[in-house]
């Protein structure tokens, strides 16, 4: 078996490696490498006589992609046509931006819900005095927003 260096901050691995090992190198954990392996993200993996799984070089690298695309918020079905996309020499990156500005999209609608909910707490705690009485516009806004 060749020995092999997966990136200059990891050490030196003999391929191909146990799940444990893979896990460490891709910096996922076990069970969500199963999870992707699953969901066949990874395609097939060679197993030992037995049954016990074995990663290659390719294998650990797709999984540290897949762990980036995460790691950008990326949804596992997006993830999937990523994965093949990238695989697919013959692709047009007009397919890769696609994805990519669908997902920033859908970030930038979150980014906008998440601050017009920071303005509205911001509000209710400028009103509320937060001292012993037991009046509170926090609470007394939750109870009216959910009035019929």
């Amino acid at each position: 078996m060749k020995a092999a260096a997966v990136n200059c901050d990891e050490p030196a691995a003999a391929w191909p490696v146990s799940i444990g090992s893979a896990a460490r190198l891709s910096g996922i954990s076990p069970k969500m490498l199963r999870h992707y392996e699953a969901m066949g993200l990874l395609g097939e993996v060679h197993r030992t006589d037995s049954n016990y799984r074995q990663y290659g070089e390719a294998d650990v690298h797709t999984l540290r992609f897949i762990r980036r695309a995460r790691d950008m918020g990326f949804g596992l079905d997006a993830i999937a046509e990523l994965v093949s996309l990238w695989h697919d020499r013959r692709r047009s990156s007009v397919q890769v931006k696609r994805i990519a500005q669908r997902h920033h999209n859908e970030l930038t609608q979150r980014i906008q819900a998440l601050q017009a909910m920071q303005r509205s707490l911001e509000t209710l705690l400028a009103c509320c005095p937060g001292d012993g009485r037991p009046d509170c516009p926090i609470l007394d806004d939750l109870a009216d927003a959910g009035r019929i």
